[in-house]
């Protein structure tokens, strides 16, 4: 195979999503947040296999990661639409990114930079039991705008992967049907050794 000039800039773009994805992850672990937990999770899985295939010369690997990312895009904009609250959504009373199973918030609510955090006694009586009852203050940052910008990073670097992603398809694609063209395969049959006779016929006398 030779070299295709996008396979260094898609490798090193598949390891930003790496790391990115996996500090996401961390978070959103702390924060009980399990539909995004198992979206990160399928995306570190296609993200590999996305960098198999492009150092291992597949292209099937790399479409599969393309039309991924897709989907991907497609998740991490209804993320940004649910922190800014677009439409119907609303992120203080809905519970879609934890399943409805708890009522968990995003870590960074309780723990951006500069919140305070105080306890509010006694605790409304609509509140769980097993939860605490606070308000958090003079954050220099709202952690709704923290999440937007986790899904906006997201975003950007799934549509340059996207792009990268074709064109090493498109590259490796033409190698290939420019090397069967030129005979690199099978253009002419298989032909064994042939073999010649060392021994030299004496004439017998009888």
């Amino acid at each position: 195979m030779g070299y295709c000039s996008g396979r260094g800039t898609l490798i090193f773009i598949c390891g930003m999503q790496l790391v990115c994805v996996l500090e996401r992850q961390i978070f959103d672990f702390l924060g009980y947040q399990w539909a995004p937990i198992l979206a990160n999770f399928v995306h570190i899985i296609i993200v590999i296999l996305g960098l198999f295939g492009t150092i291992q010369y597949r292209p099937r690997y790399i479409t599969g990661y393309a039309v991924w990312l897709v989907l991907w895009v497609t998740w991490n904009v209804f993320v940004i639409c649910f922190y800014l609250e677009a439409g119907d959504l609303s992120k203080e009373t809905d519970l879609i990114l934890t399943f409805n199973i708890s009522m968990h918030r995003s870590w960074w609510m309780e723990n951006g930079p500069g919140c305070t955090v105080t306890s509010v006694t006694p605790a409304p009586d609509w509140a769980p039991e097993d939860h605490r009852y606070i308000t958090v203050s003079g954050c220099f940052l709202e952690y709704q705008y923290i999440e937007v910008a986790h899904s906006s990073l997201q975003i950007v670097l799934a549509l340059a992967g996207f792009v990268y992603a074709c064109y090493v398809v498109k590259c490796i694609t033409e190698e290939e049907d420019s090397f069967d063209f030129i005979g690199g395969f099978d253009s002419y049959g298989y032909q064994g050794p042939q073999k010649t006779s060392h021994l030299q016929l004496q004439p017998m006398y009888m």
